[in-house]
Order: structure tokens, then C-alpha cells, then sequence
């Protein structure tokens, strides 16, 4: 059955751009109220007057960093404030360095691990018990077909992808009989902002997809009787996803590897 989100409220981060913006969309369309959160706030903004124009929602932009310490509770207490409870969490936010480990930035890692990792587990602890009380809406982390084997060139991207896959899963599991639907969206290279932070369209591996077909995935799999704990957007994805994880891991490393490399 069809999550019906008429009258709640989605919180949304990475909202301004890409499957963010999409999702927002998507959920105004079925009668969301929204909470978008990013860093750029005139974006916001401008999104959040269509929103309300178009399907007379509340849209309440938020320009926040994310990438930093402490920001569940931050952000929970806000929307306290401005009584706000949110019934579904969808933590999109996150980016992506590219090129051999040894090359990297520390701080650019650091900031890639608290925002793609840390944060990411901390909003959904801050927010966790409100979707459980209301127990009508949904989590999603957004995770990526990286999550499916090691992936020397993007070892940490790889890495934290792999970590929220895993952690979405279990948490699909403690929260079964919540009546809230989670979700690890894993969609593989998408015709977004993505690889213009990443630096090079060589990090982008098979072909793209749109943001709506990524969201369209995401939708179907929350509309359905039991959603599934996890699910690759794209036939060709869900295929290499597939191979990855039967694969031997050094074998799936190293395909990953020349893959990347090739920008295959």
C-alpha cells in the first residue's frame, strides 16, 4: 500500500540540487510538507516558493553545513522550536573524493567521512524516535552502488557507502514492526551535481540515470506491502551490484579498480 504523506512532513537533506530536490518534488507532489536542508540558502528558497506554489504544501528551508559534528540535535531542537515533527527522514546529503588514497586531502577525507558517515547516523538517531512515534512514514539513506564492493580510487566514498548500506539494513530490522518503511537507496551514476564536486566525470562507472528514475525506484520500493531493506536503482546496476557481491572480494576490488580507472 502506497505510504500516504498527505499532512506530514519529509525532512530532507542535500535538498537544493540533484536527488535531493527530486525527492522534494516528489513528495510535495503527494501532499508533503517539507523541511529542506543544504547549504545553499537562496536555492532553498527559491525551491521551497515553487513547492508551496505549485501543490500549496509548508516548505521550511534550512542553510545548514552539515559536515560537522552535532548537527542531529541542532536540527531537531530547531524544528521543535518552530513545532515541527517530522514523520519521514531522507538523508541524502553526502560527496565524494576521488583518485588514490595516498594523494588525498586529510581535511577533504575528514569532512567526506562526518557528512556521508557520522552525520548521517546522527540525524537518524535525533529523528529516529519521532518517525517511530508517528509510524506512518519512512527513512532513507541514500547509499550508491559503491557500497557493493571496495573501490580503489574512491577507497573512502567505497567505504562509507558500504557502512551506510549495512547500518540501514540492521536498522530495518529493529524498527520491522514500527510501521515505518527503511530504506538504502543505492543508485549508481546519476546525471547530477555530483561529479562536478567530485572533479571528473571518471569516477562515474556504466551509465547514467536521471534523478527521476532513481526516485521513481526509491517510491515503488516504499509503496510496496513490505519495503525492501535495501534496493539498486537500474537493471544494468542491480546486475554488477549482484556480481559484486558473489564475486570474491579481491576479484570485485580489482574489476572495481580497472573499471574506475578505465572510467568504464
Amino acid at each position: 500500500m502506497a505510504i500516504d504523506f498527505t499532512g506530514r512532513t519529509a525532512l530532507i537533506t542535500g535538498a537544493s540540487s540533484g536527488l535531493g530536490a527530486e525527492f522534494a518534488r516528489r513528495l510535495a507532489a503527494r501532499g508533503s510538507d517539507l523541511v529542506l536542508v543544504a547549504r545553499r540558502g537562496e536555492l532553498l528558497e527559491a525551491q521551497a516558493a515553487e513547492l508551496r506554489s505549485l501543490h500549496g504544501v509548508t516548505v521550511t528551508p534550512i542553510a545548514m553545513d552539515l559536515a560537522r559534528p552535532g548537527v542531529g540535535a541542532e536540527l531537531r531542537d530547531r524544528l521543535a522550536e518552530r513545532s515541527i515533527a517530522v514523520s519521514t527522514l531522507i538523508n541524502n546529503a553526502g560527496f565524494a573524493t576521488y583518485g588514490a588514497f595516498i594523494d588525498e586531502d586529510p581535511d577533504r577525507i575528514a569532512a567526506e567521512i562526518q557528512l556521508d558517515v557520522a552525520t548521517l547516523v546522527d540525524l537518524t538517531r535525533a529523528f529516529l524516535p519521532e518517525l517511530v512515534a508517528d509510524g506512518t512514514g519512512a527513512l532513507v539513506n541514500v547509499a550508491s552502488t559503491a557500497a557493493y564492493q571496495p573501490l580503489p580510487g574512491m577507497a573512502v566514498y567505497g567505504a562509507s557507502k558500504a557502512f551506510v548500506l549495512s547500518f540501514t539494513e540492521a536498522i530495518a530490522v529493529e524498527t520491522k514492526s514500527s510501521g515505518v518503511s527503511v530504506l538504502a537507496l543505492s543508485p549508481g551514476a546519476t546525471r547530477t551535481e555530483f561529479f562536478d564536486v567530485v572533479g571528473t566525470e571518471a569516477a562515474a562507472v556504466g551509465g547514467y540515470q536521471t534523478p527521476e528514475q532513481v526516485i521513481t525506484t526509491a517510491l515503488k520500493a516504499l509503496d510496496k506491502r513490505r519495503t525492501p531493506a535495501s534496493v539498486v536503482s537500474g537493471r544494468a546496476n542491480r546486475l554488477s551490484s549482484t556480481f559484486a557481491a558473489l564475486a570474491p572480494r579481491s576479484l570485485a576490488a580489482a574489476t572495481a579498480g580497472r573499471m574506475l580507472a578505465s572510467g568504464a
